[in-house]
């Protein structure tokens, strides 16, 4: 999770203020791309239990394309009122707003990219995903 870290760069490299409301884009941030994240491991799980016969890479990679258009959209209309925001919300705003559109912009790249890229190189595959055997409930059990 290097979203944080790169908009904590730019601002370290500038020297621009950090302040309460950087930081609180910065959590956004966070929270932003974990988000992303999940939504993109939900569906290779899903995937998974539906391409059993597919190997991890093409599991992967159908898994994000499914994604993709949500991703982008999502990631397209939120930039837009963030540059809205960093246009015409004053000063107090250009740290916060400045700080989101980096962040919004990393963290979709990161999201569709490295972590899939990251769990491939990790050797993620079926057997990690998909239970090897149903478990009886306890009431049937004699």
């Amino acid at each position: 999770m290097h979203d944080p870290i790169v908009v904590l760069g730019v601002f370290a490299i500038t020297g621009l203020t950090f302040d309460l409301a950087v930081l609180a884009a910065v959590l956004a941030v966070i929270g932003y791309s974990i988000n992303d994240t999940v939504v993109i491991f939900d569906r290779v799980r899903e995937r998974f239990q539906t391409m059993r016969k597919s190997t991890p890479t093409e599991v992967f990679d159908k898994s994000v394309n499914e994604t993709l258009s949500r991703t982008v959209i999502t990631s397209g209309s939120t930039l837009i009122v963030v540059v809205c925001l960093f246009l015409f919300g004053g000063e107090a705003l250009k740290g916060f707003s400045l700080a989101l559109i980096i962040g919004i912009l990393v963290g979709t790249y990161s999201t569709v990219y490295v972590a899939s890229g990251a769990a491939l190189d990790l050797g993620v595959s079926h057997r990690d995903l998909i239970p090897s055997e149903r478990r009886q409930p306890v009431d049937d059990l004699p």
